[in-house]
């Protein structure tokens, strides 16, 4: 059985791996380990930065994703962002990432000071999209652009 919790200290390592294997295997991007696990471990010594979700199977976690916040003026509301999600490869399909949504869902619902949920996916990323879209999220409304230091 999946269990999805809110993620502790003890979790940034496996955390920050997750970060280093999903940069390799969907962007071709070797993250620097170090610069990862501090990145992760500064978002647990600030709640303001947001937070992870972890998905345990007995004990092992085998996904997880980071909450960010985002004021929207025009909704006078925050939204929550998913980003840095990862699912073990053995664990694809499965539902866990259904699972953690669900999670998420349970808590924004009735907190009248969220306005929903978003998510950002690479264009070439099919599988993914067709995952957010059985899951009733909509995509027809923006592009992302962006502008990253190196």
């Amino acid at each position: 059985m999946i269990v999805i919790s809110k993620a502790g200290k003890e979790d940034v390592q496996v955390i920050a791996d997750f970060q280093v294997a999903m940069a390799l295997e969907t962007e071709g991007i070797q993250l620097d380990p170090e610069t990862v696990y501090k990145g992760v471990s500064m978002v647990f010594a600030d709640p303001s930065k947001g937070f992870y979700l972890v998905a345990k199977q007995d004990d092992e976690i085998v996904g997880s994703l980071m909450i960010t916040f985002e004021w929207s003026d025009w909704r006078a509301r925050t939204v929550w962002w998913i980003q840095s999600l990862y699912v073990l490869a053995g664990y694809r399909r499965q539902g866990v990432f259904k699972q953690m949504y669900a999670w998420l869902l349970e808590r924004v619902s009735p907190d009248d000071s969220i306005g929903g949920i978003r998510l950002y996916v690479d264009l070439t990323n099919l599988n993914a999209q067709k995952v957010y879209e059985s899951i009733g999220m909509d995509g027809n409304h923006y592009r992302f652009y962006e502008y990253m230091k190196s």
